[in-house]
């Protein structure tokens, strides 16, 4: 293990948490939104860091992260999120026409961000479509589990499939820098240990 993937890791499990609050309660963090948002955009970004713009913007991520490898309160919708996510990102890799249509469709995104703004209705409805057309069409299929009021909301349901875009995008960016799901159960403590210096190390620089 190392920073990057660690980085990368933190940005999936962001993205999955961001999901799960909104299915739950109709909310979510969203300043961290905004991070798993922008990531998307950032196709050719020189790092991971510059995939989200600052650590301290994955400090979600990285808590949730932690609170797995090491605490015995994980968060089992929000885990079995994120390694369904990992499966789709190997079913998409094998998928060049609708990689081809991902990117062009991010694109056509980016030009609504010009315009309208990142966070703005239009671009999360525009993602949120984007998701649906491609990758919901795969298997596995990502099941989203929460409160059925709230997942009848269709402004709810759009910032759902915009985050788990937003995750696949941090899975892609995993198997990118060379990670491997069988590296978390063998490098577990030290992929911990990363995890919490990179969150420490935030946490001052923001002070």
């Amino acid at each position: 293990m190392n920073e990057e993937r660690v980085l990368a890791l933190a940005g999936l499990f962001q993205a999955t948490t961001l999901a799960q609050q909104l299915a739950n309660d109709g909310r979510c963090d969203d300043v961290a939104m905004a991070a798993s948002m922008a990531s998307v955009f950032r196709i050719n970004a020189p790092s991971v860091v510059g995939v989200f713009g600052d650590v301290s913007a994955l400090r979600l991520g990285l808590r949730q992260l932690i609170t797995l490898l090491d605490e015995n309160n994980r968060d089992v919708a929000v885990t079995r999120m994120a390694f369904t996510v990992m499966r789709l990102e190997r079913s998409l890799s094998r998928r060049a026409d609708l990689l081809d249509r991902l990117q062009q469709g991010i694109v056509a995104a980016q030009r609504q961000v010009e315009h309208f703004g990142a966070d703005s209705p239009q671009v999360i409805s525009r993602l949120a479509e984007l998701y649906a057309s491609t990758l919901s069409t795969l298997k596995p299929r990502v099941m989203v589990t929460g409160n059925p009021q709230q997942l009848q909301q269709p402004n709810v349901v759009e910032k759902v499939r915009t985050n788990l875009l937003a995750a696949v995008r941090a899975a892609v960016l995993w198997r990118q820098v060379g990670g491997r799901q069988w590296q978390m159960l063998l490098y577990r403590k030290q992929c911990s240990m990363l995890a919490r210096g990179l969150l420490t190390g935030s946490t001052i620089n923001n002070a």
